[in-house]
């Protein structure tokens, strides 16, 4: 069976030298030695001034949107995981859709000044597949109005845009440590906080209950900590991100040099990207045309993934707005397999198997 993605695992005896410290320590949570450790390697690694490392990807939306978007409304995509939109909701905040990008499938920086009102705070946009968005628009249009910036970049770790990291863009950026991610920690996240140290501050204390010692607090928080053994895990795959990288690079170059793009299309990539291949979508011309490859390619024992899908102004739990762009390419979009690990023949078979279907 080939899945649209595989976890990387580290050599066990690795992973269980990591283990063997947290035994020896006899420390599995609340900041221990492998957290502090693995944060510095991480910010090395990325090169980016501060990250604080948090049990998933999602508890670091909700904490920047509790901190920044005071419940109001917030400009937002509809074309992400469902996650992006369920914080929202979550955080008791109301999400206004813009649509998206038809090129690079981010959000739309020409259409969020429209969608503004003297309710919204915050705007909170996707890096999707990695693909920056126009953060130099984005950053103009909040600080014209007053308004916080979340990223969220599930899909970016290790991704540099204009010769920076894409986690130094925004007041907040977020990242995925899920174990089908680039890099993960079996579950994980982080938060990366660009504006200021107070901000860092709050971001770091909301994290962990609010707390300020053992018996003092700064003020409300929830628990988000990560775990010694999620950092652990984190610890083995970081030796092997440049052969995870180059892998995965080796398999997208067989799906663009040989792939039928006269009948479907690829993402495109903003300029002055170095992109990390986390995901590889293709759009077809039609969503009957992607069900009828998607069989065939099942047949075969090949599941690739329709994703994002829906397009998330359609839930049934916000506002429903048309959304053109977003529910037209929801609809024809499919990623196909790509981890590190799969062959070159399985490439082929499904590049094949894609051509002769089309």
């Amino acid at each position: 069976m080939t899945n649209v993605t595989k976890t990387f695992f580290p050599p066990l005896a690795e992973y269980e030298q990591q283990l063997q410290r947290v035994w020896k320590n006899e420390w599995l949570t609340n900041r221990g030695e492998l957290v502090l450790e693995l944060e510095e390697k991480l910010k090395n690694h990325l090169k980016v001034p501060n990250i604080i490392l948090m049990t998933n990807g999602t508890l670091p939306i909700q904490i920047a949107l509790k901190l920044l978007a005071s419940g109001g409304e917030v400009i937002t995509t509809p074309f992400s995981y469902v996650a992006t939109t369920s914080a929202l909701v979550w955080e008791q905040c109301t999400p206004v859709f813009v649509d998206i990008h038809p090129d690079y499938l981010t959000i739309d920086e020409t259409k969020i000044e429209a969608a503004i009102t003297e309710k919204t705070t915050a705007i909170l946009a996707t890096h999707v597949f990695g693909n920056p968005c126009n953060v130099e628009a984005i950053e103009a249009i909040a600080i014209k109005h007053n308004l916080k910036v979340i990223y969220d970049a599930a899909h970016c770790f290790g991704v540099t845009y204009q010769n920076k990291s894409l986690f130094e863009y925004g007041d907040v950026s977020t990242c995925s440590f899920h174990a089908t991610k680039i890099f993960h920690t079996g579950e994980g996240g982080a938060a990366f906080c660009n504006s200021d140290d107070s901000l860092l501050h709050k971001m770091y204390y909301s994290h962990n209950f609010g707390h300020n010692g053992p018996t003092n607090f700064y003020g409300v928080g929830i628990n988000a900590k990560i775990s010694e053994l999620q950092a652990a895990m984190g610890l083995s795959v970081l030796p092997y991100m440049e052969h995870i990288v180059d892998s995965r690079k080796g398999i997208v170059e067989q799906y663009r040099s040989q792939l039928d793009f006269s009948k479907l299309r690829a993402m495109k990539l903003r300029d002055n990207t170095v992109w990390n291949y986390s995901y590889y979508p293709i759009i077809f011309e039609s969503e009957a045309t992607l069900l009828r490859v998607q069989k065939e390619l099942n047949k075969a024992d090949i599941f690739p993934r329709r994703y994002f899908y829906p397009s998330l102004n359609t839930l049934d739990y916000v506002r429903s707005t048309e959304m053109k762009v977003s529910e037209g390419i929801a609809e024809c979009i499919l990623c196909l397999p790509l981890y590190s690990g799969l062959k070159n023949n399985d490439v082929d078979k499904i590049i094949k198997l894609i051509n002769d279907t089309l």
